[in-house]
């Protein structure tokens, strides 16, 4: 289990940075920090791998967590596949 907090920035929406609890934004590079405009918290999650996550595998963030300090949720794909409406 990882005590993870999630932060949402002013700049982007639905663009989310996870970090570990006990380490904050130490790890985070000052370039990606500086692309989210002002920070804010908005949840801490206990995680799991039988945690289940809306839009990312919590495998994925567990892993990058552990070896780059945060993982970043980039927003969802406003491209529609024109294949996928025949």
């Amino acid at each position: 289990m990882i005590s993870c907090d999630i932060y949402k920035g002013s700049k982007k929406a639905e663009m989310y940075l996870y970090v570990p609890s006990d380490k904050g934004l130490e790890e985070v590079p000052e370039p990606l920090i500086e692309g989210f405009g002002e920070l804010s918290l908005v949840i801490n999650l206990q995680l799991t791998t039988s945690h289940k996550l809306a839009r990312v595998d919590v495998t994925t963030v567990i892993e990058a967590l552990q070896q780059q300090g945060y993982y970043l949720q980039m927003p969802p794909s406003s491209w529609a596949d024109p294949a996928a409406k025949r």
